[in-house]
């Protein structure tokens, strides 16, 4: 039918906002974030998984497919994924004073726990459980590592846990941390790699500084042991680099410190700060000294306004998109297979797949959905209201049931960082 030319006309008048689907409002936009992720990415241990995909077995952990450190397997991220959320999910649960939040919240809690019992090597945190409940990978890394401590600090002050599982987790916090000093804060690997280390947080970079001063405070927090800060307040004064700044210096410094040493951090890598701008916020919550609580939200002022153009990122990702996500076959993308006997070799064999299986939907979700959420997430973490429109479009603009990748959880993560309307 032919519509009269003043109706026309009027339609064209019209605001674009009127003529399509009315978008979500960001409390809408959360709620479905929230039930794709526990409804598809978190496993019945409470860990929450990389992607659907099929687990690997006994076997695949032991040989080491598709490779030893477990990269691009369903279970290559869990505590630093639960590590990272149980803060907002604890907030969560404070908003809405639910059973079912706070029920959440503890098997999450759980799931890190469970991270921390099925190795015999101390202070090792695998990245997932496989098939039988038990398996996993032997390698971990900080990037495990920090956000469990971080997320079970956040549960035991939500007021969640019980008596029996407070003492339960504070023992498993002393008995981790202690076994990392012993080490000097290097990450432990465990089967055919035991003996070795991979990664650690005495390193002379931004993110080194800010996680290990966090870890120390925290664990003081956690455990009420005053050795704990005995070594934080040391920990603060040394300088990783003996010409160059001490920690807290370096905290005041922020990610862009970090730019030559780590790669693309602004337009890819803004995920594995999430974790270094909680930190900030926490050691302000923690610390009593004015000087080192002025370098910390310089810090955290610092990585927000870097952070904050990678928000725009969000416009370019399309819901309607139809790209392939090939890495939910892990076994046919990565075919080849052969014996790591060094971590050198995992990295190598990590490095090689069928490139004609892979699809182009993970690079795409990584640019522009996991970045500028995790872009949000580091600028609500500064806790400045007049950030609130702006974080609050990205989160509105996904539809997150067409997402492949576990990190919509950083929607999440963002909003519950937001002071509260």
């Amino acid at each position: 039918m032919k519509l009269p030319l003043l109706t026309l006309a009027t339609l064209m008048l019209l605001p674009r906002a009127l003529l399509c689907a009315a978008e979500p409002t960001p409390a809408q936009a959360v709620e479905q974030a929230h039930a794709e992720l526990w409804g598809r990415f978190v496993d019945k241990y409470g860990i929450i998984r990389d992607y659907v995909g099929e687990l690997p077995t006994p076997e695949d952990c032991k040989l080491g497919r598709p490779n030893a450190i477990g990269w691009w397997s369903p279970i290559e991220n869990g505590p630093m994924f639960n590590g990272l959320y149980l803060p907002a999910m604890c907030e969560r649960a404070r908003r809405s004073g639910t059973a079912a939040d706070a029920e959440q919240a503890r098997r999450l809690a759980q799931g890190l726990m469970k991270c921390a019992s099925v190795s015999d090597v101390p202070g090792f945190i695998a990245r997932g459980i496989g098939t039988d409940g038990v398996c996993h990978y032997p390698l971990s890394s900080d990037d495990q590592t920090h956000p469990w401590f971080l997320g079970l600090q956040a549960y035991l002050k939500s007021g969640i846990p019980t008596a029996e599982e407070r003492g339960q987790i504070i023992a498993k916090v002393k008995e981790v941390a202690a076994a990392l000093e012993a080490v000097q804060w290097r990450i432990p690997c465990e089967g055919d790699f035991r003996g070795d280390f991979r990664g650690g947080f005495t390193g002379h970079l931004f993110r080194d500084a800010v996680r290990y001063l966090h870890l120390l405070r925290a664990t003081h927090e956690i455990t009420g042991d005053a050795v704990w800060l005995e070594r934080y307040h040391k920990a603060c004064a040394e300088r990783p680099d003996p010409k160059g700044k001490t920690r807290v210096e370096i905290c005041a410094m922020g990610y862009p410190f970090d730019r030559e040493a780590i790669a693309h951090i602004d337009e890819s890598q803004l995920w594995i700060y999430v974790g270094s701008q909680a930190a900030l916020a926490q050691l302000i919550r923690m610390e009593t000294d004015e000087s080192r609580r002025a370098h910390y939200r310089e810090g955290l002022a610092v990585n927000a306004a870097n952070a904050r153009p990678a928000l725009k990122g969000h416009a370019t990702f399309d819901n309607a998109d139809t790209k392939f996500f090939g890495n939910a076959n892990w076994r046919a993308l990565y075919p080849t297979w052969f014996p790591q006997p060094t971590q050198a070799d995992a990295a190598k064999l990590a490095k090689i797949s069928d490139k004609t299986k892979r699809g182009e939907r993970k690079d795409y979700e990584s640019r522009y959905m996991k970045n500028p959420l995790a872009g949000a997430a580091i600028v609500a973490l500064q806790g400045e209201a007049a950030d609130s429109a702006a974080i609050e479009q990205v989160i509105r603009h996904y539809d997150y049931a067409k997402l492949k990748m576990a990190e919509l959880f950083f929607a999440e993560c963002a909003y519950y960082a937001l002071p509260a309307m």
